[in-house]
């Protein structure tokens, strides 16, 4: 659906609601590679004997494959009720606000396209403070993600996510809510910026390509593009988070990102690349197509589209339309196929628009 017609400001609790909305249309559907790629960041070397036994989960299609096999299909969509907390929260106030603080940050007397630089400070800007108010619902994602099959008679952790958020705070301390929040700034605001920057940039230049227009089309190709600078900036942070938001163990990010570096190697950072853009490519796409045609509906929705009359329009009263379907049927036919025509019920409506 594309829309060039006249636009009209959205306020704040209409951009919140509609990103928060798309951010959670997103959340359900990609999922489950996102519990593909949390269990391969997690997976560590496992030394048998004198060698290295073979990995558990191989690969996106064989994670999720394997998840499903021995913990059931469900399992794949472990911690979406954290994960909605999280998009309300975290999608809603990153993307609601990234435009009013793009415009803070320009001026409100700027004009012209925005400088990349700008774009870039407001979305690490908005990341980082939505970031901060979701944290303790991307912890317990997480930690429910983590959590694979277990022995029998060994209970899980958490039964679900509301229980898990009562037994973090019982167990470890309101305080524990935020395990991890360093690397979660670092790695959500980079990600922010190099998803909401690249996609308005990548639009901003596709609309000046002949032939492109704000359509669906152009709203696929800039959500890919996000997506895939996204992975390619925010992996290694993406690791380092959540390996401290799934061990308990390290002491701090430099900790965490020092052990797996010796530990697995440089290449560990990139652990899950392929389920990882697979799934932000997929997640940024639905999300920006769902956020876009949310912006479509709600500046309709806030407007009413003046009468151009200045493009071959006619306005025929509904009596002027009867002596002329009578009169002229064929020159009416051809006026109908070739040019747009208003019918009002009355010649008053014609009058008002004088």
């Amino acid at each position: 659906m594309a829309h060039d017609g006249p636009k009209t400001e959205i306020s704040f609790a209409g951009r919140f609601a509609s990103s928060a909305f798309a951010a959670c249309v997103a959340e359900i559907c990609t999922i489950p590679l996102d519990t593909a790629k949390v269990r391969l960041q997690l997976q560590k070397k496992a030394v048998a004997g004198d060698g290295v036994a073979a990995p558990k989960y191989r690969g996106m299609l064989g994670t999720v494959t394997t998840i499903a096999r021995e913990e059931g299909l469900t399992a794949l969509w472990k911690g979406i009720v954290p994960g909605l907390h999280r998009q309300c929260l975290f999608g809603g106030l990153r993307i609601g606000l990234y435009e009013p603080v793009k415009n803070f940050y320009v001026g409100s007397d700027f004009v012209g396209d925005v400088p990349l630089t700008k774009k870039i400070l407001a979305a690490l800007t908005t990341g980082a403070l939505a970031i901060t108010v979701a944290n303790p619902t991307d912890l317990v994602k997480v930690r429910l993600q983590a959590e694979g099959k277990l022995p029998p008679g060994v209970p899980r952790r958490y039964s679900g996510a509301l229980n898990a958020y009562s037994t973090i705070i019982r167990q470890e301390g309101l305080g524990a809510l935020w395990t991890g929040l360093g690397p979660n700034i670092a790695r959500n605001a980079i990600i922010n910026a190099a998803e909401l920057a690249s996609y308005d940039q990548v639009k901003e230049t596709l609309l000046k390509i002949p032939g492109f227009s704000d359509n669906v089309f152009t709203h696929l190709l800039a959500g890919l593009g996000a997506g895939f600078f996204a992975v390619c900036i925010g992996s290694p942070v993406d690791v380092v988070k959540s390996r401290m938001m799934g061990d308990s163990t390290y002491k701090s990010t430099l900790d965490c990102f020092i052990k797996t570096l010796r530990n697995d190697g440089i290449f560990a950072f990139y652990k899950g690349f392929i389920p990882n853009f697979a799934r932000l490519g997929t997640w940024n796409v639905i999300m920006f197509l769902t956020l876009e045609q949310n912006k479509i509906w709600l500046e309709l929705g806030n407007s009413t589209p003046p009468i151009n009359n200045t493009h071959n329009t006619h306005v025929v009263s509904h009596r002027h339309m009867q002596a002329l379907r009578h009169a002229h049927e064929h020159a009416l036919r051809h006026i109908c196929a070739h040019e747009h025509v208003i019918i009002y019920e009355d010649v008053s409506d014609i009058n008002m628009l004088e």
